[in-house]
């Protein structure tokens, strides 16, 4: 097995210098981190993880703490950040925690003392738990956040949630809708509730009226989909479209109207978000809009174990499916 001096001696440097490397100490030249890293490949070497925690004062671990009953959101950011770990030299671990009590705060403390993390990273809705961050901030771990709208100390990514529902209600008004309903995010996802204010942004701007009857929250599921679809459906002016802040939501709909016998889109129009595979093997497959998630979950990993400093930027695509669709002629729609 290769060891750190092979690496050193076909890079033609310092043991130093390859455990710089290694360790991604900063003021490393380029040309000197590209010498070791192509040394370490061409001799497959493994760097001793125990020597690296003990020489850098380091786990070389990540944790990834959630609470998002949206397991594709959950799994797109995780694949990400595992990848770029990876890629880093590092290891992720994953950890639900419970929306709110002492609890969380217990978890947090015994993989704290446990694992000793490089570094924590949270996605909404626990990127705005207030006590959460605090406790973090107690703990001095370094803690990087997706979609954060407290102000906390971390390094915060935001996302354009407002942009991306102004871009739906667009969609849907510009296919000749007037009558649209919302199912809304659980009110502790402050960054899925901008998706509803960007939504009223395109109401308003069409002139179109705000009814508080056709708002309905949801609780980012396919049962509470359900629920809030059938409760829009059921009214005796129901809506011709419905923009469901996520896809499980959204599924949820699509069953309701199927339900009653409405065609989608000729009847109704139903759009999600979030692009989960699910969305794509409905029927019919579900409008909705894509986000980068794999791509958020690398640049919190960068953000902890590789020290970015700049601030990324993302954008939301509108992804359209066969389940939106011009409004129906009035007086056409018949249950």
């Amino acid at each position: 097995m290769p060891s750190i001096h092979d690496v050193a001696a076909l890079a033609r440097v310092s043991i130093k210098t390859v455990s710089r490397v290694v360790n991604r100490a900063p003021n490393v030249s380029d040309e000197l981190r590209e010498r070791v890293t192509a040394a370490i490949r061409q001799l497959d070497y493994r760097p001793n993880q125990s020597a690296r925690r003990l020489a850098g004062g380091r786990s070389f671990m990540i944790a990834f703490l959630y609470n998002n009953p949206a397991f594709s959101y959950n799994s797109g950011i995780q694949s990400g950040a595992a990848s770029r770990c990876r890629d880093l030299g590092y290891h992720l671990v994953v950890e639900p925690m419970p929306l709110a009590g002492e609890e969380r705060l217990e978890i947090l403390d015994r993989l704290v003392a446990t694992l000793r993390p490089d570094g924590v990273f949270l996605v909404p809705p626990l990127s705005d738990d207030a006590q959460l961050l605090q406790r973090l901030s107690e703990l001095k771990l370094p803690c990087a956040r997706i979609a954060g709208s407290v102000m906390a100390e971390s390094f915060n990514i935001p996302t354009p949630e407002r942009a991306a529902g102004r871009m739906v209600a667009d969609h849907l008004i510009g296919l000749g809708h007037r009558r649209i309903a919302v199912i809304t995010p659980p009110a502790s996802h402050k960054a899925a509730v901008q998706r509803v204010a960007g939504f009223r942004d395109g109401l308003a701007a069409a002139n179109l009226p705000l009814e508080d009857s056709l708002f309905v929250e949801g609780a980012f599921d396919f049962e509470s989909g359900i629920a809030a679809g059938g409760r829009l459906l059921t009214q005796a002016r129901r809506p011709t479209a419905i923009f469901a802040t996520n896809d499980d939501m959204a599924l949820g709909t699509l069953t309701v109207a199927h339900r009653l016998k409405l065609r989608v889109p000729e009847h109704l129009s139903v759009v999600g978000f979030d692009d989960t595979p699910a969305g794509l093997t409905a029927w019919p497959p579900l409008t909705t809009v894509s986000q980068p998630l794999e791509a958020m979950g690398a640049a919190v990993s960068d953000a902890l174990a590789g020290g970015a400093t700049d601030m990324p930027q993302f954008s939301f695509k509108l992804i359209q499916r066969d389940s939106s669709g011009p409004a129906p002629v009035q007086g056409a729609v018949t249950a």
